[in-house]
């Protein structure tokens, strides 16, 4: 993977980027994603932000090397804590968990102000980024499952507007995703096979581990996502 050749993944991520958007893409790591970006003309200019010294020096490097310092701005610092409100208008956070994606647009969220699109990869924990973009105004538009490597991956496209018209069954698609669960693609459901097969096994461990109010919790709520889940499969 280069600045030329972008991994299946973030080749999905950079094909819902408008075309001419000023671009940010949080824990940009090699900054492989905005020199893409910058280089196919999908984005006018870019800023690449990095938490950790290493991925940003790293960054930089690439940047540089790519003959991009005049379009893309290397930048140190936590999530969205480097943008100043309305100077980017897409922004990409790719490869992190759920729970994180969420944290770093909750903490974040006044920096949104002119963001007109988002495109988010969650490598685990979809369900907590849709609960967010409900909960927050943003409508999701798009959502790609694919496989790479072994590995299966969702991306997530939302902007502002109605957060509830995509879902027709709330419960449901917030684990599933609205427009993955009408699509049934071969992916989604080896993913979730396999995630019913993941929670069976939890279910029969609480099960023989015994009844404490916690495992009963637990075992209750894995049971409601398979019945979900089983009943999307049919």
């Amino acid at each position: 993977m280069n600045e030329f050749r972008l991994s299946k993944r973030l080749e999905t991520v950079a094909s819902f980027i408008p075309k001419g958007a000023v671009l940010a893409d949080i824990g940009s790591d090699h900054a492989y994603l905005p020199c893409y970006a910058c280089l196919h003309g999908c984005a006018s200019k870019a800023i690449a932000g990095e938490v950790a010294d290493g991925p940003f020096r790293l960054a930089q490097q690439q940047v540089e090397k790519s003959g991009l310092s005049h379009l893309i701005s290397v930048r140190k610092g936590d999530g969205l804590s480097i943008l100043a409100p309305g100077e980017a208008d897409c922004i990409t956070i790719a490869g992190m968990g759920g729970a994180l994606i969420a944290r770093i647009l909750g903490d974040g969220k006044e920096k949104l102000a002119g963001v007109k699109r988002l495109i988010l990869q969650p490598n685990i924990g979809a369900e907590l980024v849709r609960r967010w973009l409900l909960d927050h105004g943003w409508e999701l538009v798009a959502e790609r499952i694919l496989k790479e490597d072994g590995q299966i991956y969702e991306v997530l496209v939302a902007e502002r507007g109605d957060a509830r018209r995509p879902y027709r069954h709330l419960e449901a698609e917030l684990l599933l995703g609205p427009f993955l669960r009408r699509e049934n693609s071969e992916v989604f459901r080896e993913k979730w096979k396999r995630e019913i097969e993941n929670w069976k096994r939890i279910i029969a461990d609480l099960t023989a581990k015994g009844q404490s109010e916690a495992a009963e919790r637990k075992k209750r709520e894995l049971e409601r996502k398979v019945q979900l889940v089983e009943e999307a499969l049919l």
